[in-house]
């Protein structure tokens, strides 16, 4: 498994950006004594040269030139070759000592760099990880400091020669905060700098790393590779971190209410007084509840699965209340079922919604691509446009251009009162017109499929997409899957996913009677 040190040197070695003015230069002789090292030396760890490198340059000097800028002092900043300046310094030494000629260095000197601090912190970004690797916190501190003072055209090119999405480098500062442990871990496992910094995005969910790590085995172990099963992994980490910082938020309103909260469970032993306040009554038989309850001082809550407040009281007796007349019945084995039930609806909603972050992601790159669309993807979209199934047609009626401009990346025009015509502000040349309908087709899926809770036509009852799949929204993600699939593992669908389309594959994808709409 290659580590990001590693992974950054495959990248850089093919998409560094030429560097036009040194491949123009010619090296020329400096003292090796005159030389420093530079402010933007991206190596601040591991700087000095080992006994190698020294014995190596003893025997036959420096054989690459390095690179410098001058210095206003007279001297020179070494911002390429920094080891190799100080290996040549301590054989000069050892040479002068023992009576022997000292060595000049071929260096390159870059005047055009003076002042160009973030370029020239780059270029020894790219340096260092094709020589040697730097430590990982070197690599993200360069890399981040590089990015903010690069205007956006440099900006544009080293995120490119860096692997970097645009907008990552502002993660970059996050990602310097995890700690050495957890930065090793993830440079051994085969992260770059991008992943890296979505870790840290997600560190403070339990065993996020090793979940992310075993997503980018995943991917690295199927052909074609990709990151399909690191983004869904991902994508329900941050749904997860979103669901603890509601948890967060719900306890931090108790505690600002000064409203204890009761353990979820009693401890071994001890005996449960808590009762719900649906459960109670006054002395006088009327129904507790949360308005008439606040001044009790056993006024207390639990939170339910969606972290709402269920109001208790700690310790009924002790304050007067009634049990009302029906006993609360014993817990059963099919409540607890119900109860396994419940929870399991709560992480496939939650995984469900999760996953449309990397589905639509996903989408929109097919659709902004400048590559043929695919012909499956166009051929789908057409037979949706000639068969108007219901869901679609419900979709159009509703004259939304939100969910189409997010997927083609076109900025809608500010006029609340006007319809937005697509028409006028899409390219609808003869090579983009597939992308542009393959948009609005898949827009209307993610719309249809956006709340995983759903209602049957036929069985008139509740369904959830999870387990209930029409044969149109199966379909489509099975298209999407052997998409992703041709494109090097670029998307995968995620384990919810999977469980959805389990009873289909291998179906006749053909779409569905108006009557099989959602």
């Amino acid at each position: 498994m290659a580590t990001a040190t590693e992974s950054m040197s495959d990248q850089t070695a093919e998409t560094a950006p030429a560097d036009a003015d040194e491949a123009n230069l010619t090296a020329v002789l400096l003292d090796p004594d005159t030389i420093v090292r530079d402010d933007c030396n991206a190596r601040e760890h591991d700087t000095e040269p080992d006994n190698d490198l020294i014995n190596s340059v003893k025997a036959v000097g420096v054989q690459d030139p390095v690179s410098v800028r001058p210095r206003e002092d007279g001297t020179y900043g070494a911002f390429k070759g920094w080891r190799r300046t100080q290996a040549a310094q301590i054989a000069n030494a050892a040479a002068e000592s023992e009576g022997h000629e000292k060595r000049q260095i071929k260096a390159y000197v870059r005047a055009d760099l003076v002042g160009r601090d973030a370029w020239t912190r780059f270029l020894s970004l790219i340096e260092n990880h094709q020589r040697q690797g730097m430590s990982p916190k070197d690599t993200l501190k360069a890399a981040e400091l590089s990015l903010i003072g690069m205007d956006e055209v440099e900006q544009k090119q080293a995120a490119r020669a860096l692997g970097l999405k645009r907008g990552t480098g502002k993660q970059l500062g996050r990602a310097q905060r995890l700690d050495d442990a957890t930065l090793r871990k993830a440079s051994a496992g085969g992260m770059d700098l991008e992943q890296i910094a979505q870790l840290a995005e997600v560190e403070d969910v339990p065993r996020a790393q090793d979940r992310l790590l075993r997503a980018l085995a995943r991917d690295e172990a199927e052909d074609g590779g990709g990151r399909g099963h690191w983004d869904q992994e991902l994508a329900l980490l941050k749904a997860e971190q979103d669901d603890r910082t509601v948890l967060k938020e719900a306890v931090a309103a108790l505690e600002k209410a000064d409203i204890p909260l009761l353990p979820a469970h009693t401890a071994y032993g001890e005996k449960e007084t808590a009762r719900a306040l649906s459960e109670l009554t006054t002395p006088l038989g009327r129904p507790l509840d949360e308005a008439n309850h606040k001044g009790c001082p056993g006024h207390s809550a639990r939170l339910d699965e969606e972290h709402q407040p269920v109001w208790y009281c700690a310790d009924p007796a002790e304050h007067g209340h009634k049990v009302r007349p029906k006993p609360k019945p014993e817990k059963t084995a099919e409540d607890e079922e119900k109860a396994a039930e419940r929870a399991r609806t709560t992480a496939c909603n939650r995984a469900w919604k999760a996953a449309a972050g990397p589905r639509q992601e996903f989408v929109s790159r097919l659709a902004r691509s400048s590559k043929t669309l695919p012909e499956e993807a166009w051929r789908f979209a057409a037979s949706v446009l000639l068969d108007l199934p219901r869901f679609y047609g419900k979709w159009a009626g509703r004259q939304d251009a939100e969910d189409v401009a997010a997927l083609l990346g076109v900025k809608l025009p500010e006029k609340p009162f006007e319809r937005v015509r697509m028409s006028e502000l899409v390219t609808l040349s003869k090579a983009r017109l597939p992308q542009v309908l393959f948009a609005h087709v898949a827009a209307a899926f993610e719309r249809d499929m956006r709340d995983p809770k759903g209602w049957n036509d036929a069985r008139m009852q509740v369904r959830f997409l999870w387990e209930d799949l029409t044969s149109q929204q199966a379909a489509y993600l099975l298209l999407l899957e052997k998409l992703g699939q041709e494109d090097k593992g670029s998307y995968r669908l995620s384990e919810v996913e999977e469980q959805a389309v389990a009873a289909h594959r291998g179906a006749d994808a053909a779409a569905d009677s108006d009557g099989d709409g959602a």
